[in-house]
């Protein structure tokens, strides 16, 4: 079990968020949650990336983590290229091969050299998706991961989330809405801090 998520509970305050919440993703799996705005989505990836102390339960991650968070944590006065060598030296990447291929197709090809601060916020999210893509992790958390994207930019986004899937890797995606659920091999929704299974129809590829 590449995600396991045990009992986890998290209140700011005397306001609780998460309530007993629990989860499995597996390798190879493809995992949805949604809720509505302020449903406590974000702090409960907060809390499985490492980002936030959980009040109670476990996590369990097992193998290396890439982690894209809603809003990109970007340097403005730096290029796309200098944040590739950043991530590149923190990973201890040889090469940047993955990346380059990353880019090409999220349509980032040929923007080494500009500054975050003239990019739009769709371009941003996919160098901020490249980033949490490019030392190939075994489990992907994703916050609003096609946020700003266009349509063919969103479905090249599923292209690769299936390639994850097809290579082992276990990725969870969190959304406000149930986009493409039959996408999915597994899809939640966290309302009143708690998670509940949705049936869908199944992965489709």
């Amino acid at each position: 079990m590449n995600l396991r998520v045990e009992h986890v509970a998290k209140s700011y305050g005397s306001r609780p968020v998460l309530r007993d919440v629990s989860l499995d993703a597996g390798p190879g799996q493809l995992v949805g949650v949604v809720g509505e705005n302020g449903a406590g989505k974000t702090t409960l990836l907060r809390v499985l990336s490492g980002d936030l102390r959980a009040d109670a339960g476990t996590v369990r991650l097992g193998g290396t983590l890439g982690y894209c968070p809603q809003y990109p944590v970007l340097d403005e006065e730096l290029t796309v290229g200098q944040h590739l060598r950043l991530f590149q030296i923190a990973y201890r990447l040889p090469r940047l091969d993955r990346t380059e291929r990353l880019l090409r197709v999220l349509g980032l090809a040929g923007h080494h050299r500009q500054p975050v601060r003239t990019l739009s916020g769709g371009t941003r999210q996919k160098l901020n998706l490249v980033l949490a893509l490019m030392h190939d992790p075994e489990v992907l958390l994703l916050d609003e991961p096609y946020q700003g994207f266009d349509w063919e930019t969103y479905l090249r986004f599923w292209d690769i989330a299936h390639d994850l899937r097809a290579a082992g890797r276990t990725v969870v995606i969190v959304s406000h809405l149930a986009y493409d659920s039959e996408r999915l091999d597994a899809l939640y929704r966290l309302g009143d801090g708690r998670l509940r299974r949705v049936p869908t129809s199944g992965a489709q590829g």
